[in-house]
């Protein structure tokens, strides 16, 4: 009872899913296996059913083959004959071309021929041979073969030669069979490969079954579906092919909406019934589609279908008013069903609103309808667009009066934030060429309040950000400082590492002594414990822990030697009395071999060169910059034109030699960062786009000036550009009709060149210096222990002293004033060690 009640709620979950999305590939299968296992065959029938009419089977040699071994059965019913051989010319049209699995199709055939075979039916079987014959197929020579083994009669002429061009075919088929045969499923690339191969062949019989052959494997691979369709809706044209491709392809791939909008297309130009177009549109909603855009493609395609329809001549209509249906139907849809599931409409900017408006007022002259319809628009928050508002403009401009032109504008001018000054400018322009003084006082009263309001809003918002980049400044100049404390502190204790040891190779031979002799400095106050060092030199005198002391070399000794083996390179000095003629050369490859060979004719294009000094390091690397000298100051000067000319993949830097201690307030940057109203600044290109292809996108709206790609010091685009029309009106223009625009799936983003100010780094202050900082204590590898024993007596043991100690067991006093008034005289290890024996051998006489 139990797992009857379960089984009854797993198939009401899984009907329920797919009441929601029929097209659950997964959903379906779930429901299958549930039904077979209950053994539910009624149930099971109807849902195998209902996927079949979703997903269809891919038709393969394979089951071609059984479908007409299966009619063979029916051989003796009437007209059975015919059946089976209609049967067999469809698979061979279907087929029949296969290069590796063709021959099965023509060899069931012929068989089936050679069966029923009658004096009359001698030429159907000859016909197979010829036709196959002339077929590029795996295993031809068996085929040949075969029939002049069966003929009696020598084989044609006409048939050797096509049999010989059809071998001449299967060579240059091979390569691409072969690369098939032992690629991993699905094959795609050596399918795209053996595509390209057929369509530049050329032959529509051989392309659609590469095609058939491609998609058998790689049926939920979409883009290959509407490369199929795109050939066949450009080239055979045939409706039942066209239009049974295009419905599989939905059938295979229901989530991609571009395939279900070139099967609308398709309906309409192939003249398929209105019901049915709207049938499918419906399956299309259905469909499960994966994003909110989606929904407004497939919405937009079909309003394109229905608009299509409309006799614009009549003033009503049925097609009429189904149009007008559908659209505020989009409308709702889009705002219930896509909002509900995505949490958005996927139409910010209205589009099919837009649509509806103009065709209301361009083609039914309805602009009442069409105002209501942008006062829609507007109240869903894109009255702060100039680009939206403009086009409003444009539209009572054209269908409208100059009344409710000079009303929009006016309204344009009150919300517009991106862009004021363009619509201010449009208003202007309007009461020059038709108001009366009275609309040009009111226009230029307005936009001067607008433009002194925005102009505020500028500042502030201007102030803010300065007062976040000062607070980020000063975060990062903080971060900078610390790392730079922290690698002070790590080369001091490096150094004094280097310096412990190396007094504890000094003091080995001090332990060899007399031992009567006494110390001549004490330790400090509060060296309560022994060092590394003078505790290994300890166990080596007393013999506590059997140790010998290291017989290495300290590393300052290796230090040593690794500095001579390094190449001495001669140390360049520039003259800076030679600025004027000389320009600084940076973000050189470091890999560049002989650079002043390489750098020498770029410059001496310029003028003559006196001298190129390439900055190498003590290593004898180039350092990736030099300083190029000119025997005149105007050569210098045109040599700065070179600045971000490639060099071995890199932009070269150019600039002028000035030095910055004298000239601190000297910018190398040569580019204006005020706020150029003839420049746009254009964000979100593809790394691929070149200078040429944005330079023609940006024409089109102007005179193009300048045109600048932005780059990396590697020469790597990212995805900047700045471009310079000959005037504001231009750009501005421009800035409208290009912001959003999608370049190569890129969408990009186009505004009025106004750059942050640069801000200059901080100058260091004189009193801050290096070598002021104080380390934290320094304790062993491990960290500080829990337990710090002494393993000195208590009778060698001073008051602890809280100034810092050095780690050769002298003490670091520090700037300021002293703490006691008088300082212990320093002791070195080797006196320490003595007086500890001293101190033991006096308990031991005791």
């Amino acid at each position: 009872m139990n797992s009857f009640f379960f089984f009854g709620e797993a198939v009401g979950y899984q009907v329920s899913e797919l009441s929601i999305n029929a097209f659950d590939y997964n959903c379906h299968v779930d429901l299958i296996k549930l039904l077979r296992q209950e053994g539910e065959l009624i149930k099971l029938r109807r849902a195998r059913q209902k996927m079949s009419e979703l997903f269809p089977l891919t038709e393969g040699p394979e089951i071609w083959l059984e479908y007409a071994q299966y009619s063979i059965g029916g051989i003796g019913q009437e007209g059975g004959i015919e059946k089976v051989r209609s049967i067999f010319e469809r698979a061979l049209t279907a087929v029949g071309l296969h290069v590796t699995k063709g021959a099965a199709m023509w060899e069931a055939y012929r068989e089936f021929e050679n069966a029923v075979l009658k004096t009359a039916q001698l030429e159907r079987v000859h016909a197979l041979f010829r036709r196959q014959l002339g077929v590029p197929l795996l295993d031809m020579e068996a085929t040949y073969a075969e029939y002049e083994e069966w003929s009696d009669d020598p084989i044609p002429e006409a048939v050797t030669q096509s049999y010989k061009k059809a071998l001449q075919q299967m060579e240059k088929c091979k390569p691409y069979e072969e690369a098939l045969l032992v690629a991993e499923t699905p094959k795609l690339a050596e399918y795209q490969a053996y595509i390209d191969f057929e369509l530049k062949a050329g032959d529509p019989a051989r392309i659609q079954l590469i095609f058939e052959r491609a998609l058998a494997e790689n049926c939920l691979v979409p883009d290959l579906w509407a490369r199929y369709n795109q050939y066949l809706d450009r080239q055979l044209k045939m409706k039942d092919l066209v239009l049974s491709a295009h419905d599989r392809a939905v059938r295979n791939c229901p989530w991609t909406v571009g395939l279900w909008n070139r099967y609308l297309l398709a309906m309409e130009r192939h003249g398929v019934d209105h019901q049915i177009v709207s049938d499918n549109f419906e399956k299309a909603l259905n469909a499960g589609f994966i994003q909110a855009t989606d929904y407004v493609e497939i919405w937009q395609a079909y309003l394109d279908y229905l608009r299509r329809r409309v006799d614009f001549k009549q003033d009503s209509s049925k097609e009429l008013e189904e149009l007008r249906a559908a659209f505020a139907r989009a409308l709702e849809y889009l705002k219930q069903e896509v909002e509900e599931r995505f949490s958005e409409s996927g139409d910010p900017s209205c589009t099919i609103m837009q649509n509806w408006a103009r065709v209301e007022a361009r083609l039914c002259n309805n602009m009442q309808k069409a105002r209501e319809l942008w006062d829609s628009i507007m109240t869903k928050g894109n009255a702060k667009y100039a680009n939206m508002w403009l086009e409003y403009y444009n539209l009572e401009r054209a269908h409208g009066d100059t009344q409710h032109c000079r009303k929009a504008l006016h309204r344009a001018v009150q919300w517009t934030s991106d862009y004021p000054e363009h619509v201010c400018e449009v208003l202007l322009t309007l009461e020059r060429i038709e108001g009366t003084l009275e609309d040009w006082d009111s226009a230029v009263q307005k936009t001067e309040n607008r433009l002194a309001r925005v102009n505020e809003q500028r500042v502030k918002a201007a102030e803010k950000e300065a007062a976040l980049a000062q607070q980020e400044e000063k975060k990062s100049e903080q971060r900078k400082r610390a790392r730079a404390e922290k690698r002070a502190f790590k080369k001091m204790r490096k150094a004094k590492a280097g310096d412990k040891r190396e007094a504890d190779d000094d003091d080995d031979d001090a332990w060899g002594g007399e031992e009567e002799e006494q110390p001549s400095k004490r330790p400090r106050a509060g060296s309560s414990l022994p060092l590394a060092g003078e505790e290994e030199s300890m166990t080596v005198e007393l013999g506590l822990f059997g140790r010998s002391a290291p017989t290495e070399d300290p590393p300052s000794k290796q230090k040593e030697r690794a500095a001579a083996v390094k190449k001495e390179m001669p140390k360049v000095v520039h003259d800076s009395n030679k600025d004027s003629v000389t320009v600084f050369v940076s973000n050189l490859p470091y890999s560049l071999a002989e650079p002043d060979v390489k750098l020498r004719p770029l410059f001496e294009a310029c003028g003559e060169v006196t001298e190129i000094r390439p900055i190498f390091n003590n290593r004898g690397d180039f350092r990736g910059y030099c300083y190029v000298e000119f025997k005149e100051e105007k050569a210098a000067l045109q040599a700065l034109s070179l600045d971000r000319k490639t060099v071995d993949g890199r932009p070269m830097f150019v600039s002028p030699c000035v030095d910055k201690n004298k000239n601190p307030d000297f910018k190398v940057f040569r580019y204006s960062t005020a706020l150029e109203k003839h420049k746009l600044f254009i964000s979100g290109l593809p790394f691929s786009c070149t200078k040429e292809e944005l330079e023609e996108i940006c024409k089109v709206h102007g005179s193009v000036k300048d045109l600048r790609l932005v780059t990396n010091r590697a020469g790597k685009p990212k995805g900047l550009a700045y471009v310079e029309y000959e005037n504001e009106a231009q750009a501005s223009q421009a800035v409208l009709k290009m912001d959003g625009m999608t370049i190569k799936e890129n969408v990009i983003k186009v505004a009025i060149s106004n750059p942050p100010q640069r801000k200059l780094p901080d100058r260091p202050e004189a009193g801050r210096a290096a070598g002021a900082l104080v380390p934290r204590q320094v304790y062993g590898a491990r960290g500080k222990g829990r337990t710090q024993l002494s393993l000195l007596p208590r009778a060698l043991q001073r008051p602890a002293n809280p100034g810092p100690k050095t780690e050769n067991g002298t003490l670091q006093t520090l700037p300021g004033p002293s703490s006691t008034p008088t300082e212990a005289p320093k002791m070195s290890n080797a006196d320490f060690a003595k007086m500890l024996l001293k101190k033991q051998r006096r308990l031991v006489w005791i």
